[in-house]
């Protein structure tokens, strides 16, 4: 495929997402605009990227910092760039320079480091805790009887704007939903302490539609628009 219907395929695809974002909205009975797209943006270039932000800034996902960084020299300011990958000590400094949200934070210790790394003058860092809701050992996330304390700490940082929680929920055949509402329920106990925290980062491609129902703010969609990631080579 060339370069050119490449393009138009990612154009047509995002007005798709775009659509089914907002049906879904007006099917749960909710505002317009109440859940806002993030264009999982790993592992696409900035040329493939540039067409999409054309007359329309995008929220734009990133999982590793040595990837997204030709993306955010070439598109600049344009885009409001979310790290959601996982968070290692010796990235913290480039993360709190360069992005805008952070959506996998689970841990004073990181949190204190982009705290402190973040830019003078700069705005807080909006920042999401990372739940893993099942305790399963593959997945970072606090657990979520750790949240009151870890919220309360995270929230006594100056260059920290403690926005909401975010998941990468095991996926339930059964019930879609229902890793999406115990978020939502983590989320309810902890606003009588912290009211500034509304946002659920939570639903990607396969479960979008089960996650707005539940409340999500932000969804996450990265194969819908671009079609699926090449395997890796294993040779």
């Amino acid at each position: 495929m060339n370069p050119t219907d490449t393009q138009h395929n990612d154009k047509t695809r995002l007005a798709q997402v775009q659509s089914v974002l907002a049906d879904d909205l007006k099917a749960a009975g909710r505002a317009p605009g109440a859940c806002s797209l993030i264009v999982v943006s790993k592992t696409q270039s900035a040329e493939r990227l540039a067409p999409l932000v054309q007359g329309q800034p995008l929220a734009l996902g990133e999982n590793y910092l040595s990837g997204a960084w030709p993306k955010i020299k070439a598109l600049g300011n344009v885009c409001e760039w979310h790290f959601i990958g996982a968070i290692q000590s010796n990235k913290t400094a480039d993360i709190a320079e360069h992005f805008d949200w952070v959506h996998t934070l689970d841990r004073l210790k990181i949190a204190r480091r982009l705290n402190d790394q973040r830019p003078a003058g700069a705005k807080a860092l909006k920042v999401l805790i990372q739940v893993n809701l099942d305790d399963e050992p593959q997945k970072a996330g606090c657990h979520p009887s750790e949240l009151p304390e870890l919220a309360a700490q995270i929230a006594a940082l100056p260059n920290l704007e403690l926005k909401g929680l975010m998941s990468i929920p095991k996926p339930n055949a059964d019930d879609p939903g229902q890793p999406h509402r115990k978020l939502a329920q983590c989320l309810a106990d902890l606003q009588a302490a912290h009211p500034g925290m509304t946002e659920l980062s939570m639903g990607m491609s396969a479960d979008m539609t089960a996650a707005v129902a539940a409340g999500a703010t932000r969804v996450r969609i990265g194969t819908a628009i671009f079609g699926p990631r090449p395997p890796k080579d294993t040779r």
